[in-house]
């Protein structure tokens, strides 16, 4: 080397240094970690960096509740902590299940002990880095430098994700990776992720076999299993999962998409044992023991659901990851146990939070709920049915969805267990039915939900088999040649019924014989005037982030739960549903895509 290049090389790295100091200078860290003598070690080393903001906590609650409020550039968590039984990879896992951590955020976990695969994919698919102990300032220096490269590689991809330009990152993503460019299992990930929210299962399927084929990294193999059930290949995605699980019994997330397989299937009892599995191996995750019990709920085994729920409440109450739903169905099973002190704390608890956000409807209704059931409780018959009324008068509102109608149909069942005659129960229970009975699994939850009395149970079944006759004989119309007259019919349906089944029936009926109906237009209008009138059919069984189980969460600046539980900005359905599952008229409006 000649001395003029040796000074050149020696200017630019000097160069390069200044930058990472200037940039470390700017940087906010925090540090996790059980160990205070560990802590202060790791402080004074990120300060030796150049890091000019540095925070420390020892517990994983803590280090939740901080993350959820504060944007960290620079994480440093360490993996074990003996007098808790979570992990620094739990916490990992609900931040990024919950859109609460940008993928800008280095997560670098300290452990012990790491086995080639954890570390492989851990520097391959780039959701976090580990530092093995012992280490040292220079190791640190060099897995931020890392990160920070990787940012810069892969800078065109992740600005194209937090402007919302999905299909130009998803290109830039297939481009990186078919060229085997720096990073392409990163850039695989992202790009797969993107592609299954843009409704492009086989291409996003195609991706993770290739991943698959390159390396046998288990996120490619669920990815895999997540595509075959977007697909509809339900046997096969259980079969990718079962391989997957007998691979890797402590593979979370594949118990995650399992569950959620097994919903889609309407086995209960079955996604109850997945998840029941899942909340063992991560005991503090808030989110899988908000599941778990909400299925045991729902299954009618109300000691479990109680077990889940309270450590549920332990754990994660103050954190944005905590669904406020579960505190309702805790309510329900305190007034099933006859135990007063303990149901009126869930009132007292959705007092409080509704007291910070007395705008949200959602909220105001959860916290009548639980006030039905302890003023029932009291014995206060007159207060709890006039409170009753009040929420029969919103039946017909857009908001009220799955969930608030699954809650008013257990106050309803309850108070007929008890022996309380309510007025006007039996036409409240058809209405309900009317509006919300259109899949098979909505149905099912429903008449769970009404397990304790079951004259109610059989009218939500009724209710069901009224829905699909009405979309039979409707569309028995199109099979006489009569197209216009099937939408017609079911445009009638709707406006009686306001049931998504049978909007997404008008709606692919409109599409498909769009060419033979010449006031097709009229038409259209009129099914975009009737959606607005529809209510969000979010199931009380799925995360209230609307992130789907196994997603790698793309999170955009600004996005994440809001304080009543409900995403700031959910997932849109694929290109062409309208969330349902039939497809929607051209000349519909889709809504924005933000995947979770």
């Amino acid at each position: 080397m000649t001395l003029h290049s040796a000074l050149a090389t020696s200017r630019t790295a000097l160069r390069q240094t200044a930058r990472f100091r200037d940039e470390m200078h700017k940087a906010r860290a925090l540090v996790v970690d059980g160990n205070p003598t560990t802590r202060s070690v790791l402080c004074s080393q990120l300060r030796e960096l150049g890091v000019g903001h540095v925070s420390q906590c020892g517990r994983i609650a803590e280090a939740r509740n901080r993350l959820e409020a504060t944007r960290y550039d620079i994480v440093l968590c360490e993996q074990r902590f003996p007098d808790s039984e979570g992990s620094g990879q739990q916490l990992l896992d609900d931040l990024r299940r919950n859109q609460l951590l940008p993928l800008s955020t280095v997560f670098i976990m300290i452990t012990s002990e790491a086995t080639y695969a954890k570390v492989a994919e851990a520097a391959e698919s780039a959701l976090d880095s580990y530092l093995l102990k012992p280490h040292n300032t220079a190791n640190l220096a060099d897995r931020l430098a890392h990160a920070r490269r990787r940012k810069a590689v892969l800078k065109d991809i992740l600005e194209a994700v937090d402007a919302g330009r999905y299909e130009t990152a998803a290109q830039h993503c297939l481009e990186r990776f078919h060229r085997r460019q720096e990073y392409w299992l990163y850039a695989a990930r992202i790009g797969a992720e993107l592609l299954l929210n843009l409704g492009r299962h086989e291409e996003a399927r195609a991706l993770f076999d290739a991943v698959l084929g390159a390396r046998a990294l288990p996120w490619a193999k669920l990815g895999v299993a997540r595509a075959q059930i977007e697909g509809g290949e339900m046997a096969k995605a259980v079969r990718t999962l079962e391989s997957l699980i007998l691979e890797d019994p402590t593979f979370v997330d594949a118990y995650d998409v399992m569950g959620r397989a097994r919903l889609e299937q309407g086995d209960f009892a079955g996604a109850m044992e997945v998840y029941v599995k899942a909340a063992a191996l991560t005991p503090e995750s808030v989110t899988r023991l908000q599941k778990a019990g909400m299925l045991a709920y729902y299954r009618g085994d109300l000691a479990e659901a109680a077990k889940c729920f309270d450590r549920a409440v332990r754990v994660g109450m103050g954190s944005k990851m905590f669904d406020w739903q579960t505190a309702v169905l805790l309510a329900f099973a305190r007034f099933h146990e006859g135990d007063t002190r303990g149901l009126q704390r869930c009132c007292d608890d959705l007092g409080a939070v509704l007291a910070k956000a007395p705008q949200s409807q959602r909220l105001s209704r959860l916290s009548r709920t639980a006030s039905v059931l302890l003023l029932l409780l009291h014995q206060r018959e007159t207060e709890a049915l006039a409170m009753l009324d009040g929420l029969a008068a919103e039946l017909d509102a857009v908001d009220f969805d799955l969930e608030a109608a699954s809650n008013m149909i257990g106050l309803l069942s309850m108070s007929a267990g008890a022996g309380i005659r309510v007025e006007g129960a039996e036409q409240w229970i058809d209405r309900i039915a009317q509006r919300h009975t259109g899949s098979k699994i909505h149905t099912e939850l429903l008449v769970r939900a009404a397990a304790l009395h079951p004259p109610f149970a059989e009218r939500i079944q009724a209710g069901h088999t009224h829905i699909g006759r009405l979309a039979e004989a409707a569309m028995a119309f199109a099979l006489k040649g009569q197209p216009e007259q099937a939408v017609r019919q079911l445009i009638v349906d709707v406006e009686a019924t306001l049931n998504a089944k049978l909007m997404d029936t008008a709606c692919a009926a409109l599409q498909r014989y769009r060419q033979r109906i010449e006031s097709a237009p009229a038409l259209t209008i009129a099914l975009e005037d009737l959606r607005k009138r529809i209510a969000p059919q979010r199931s009380p069984l799925v995360d209230a982030s609307g992130r789907k189980a196994g997603a790698l969460v793309l999170r955009r600046a600004g996005a994440g739960p809001g304080v009543d539980g409900a995403a700031a900005a959910p997932s849109a359905p694929p290109a062409g549903t309208s969330g349902s599952g039939a497809p929607k008229p051209a000349d519909l409006p889709t809504p924005s895509l933000d995947p979770a």
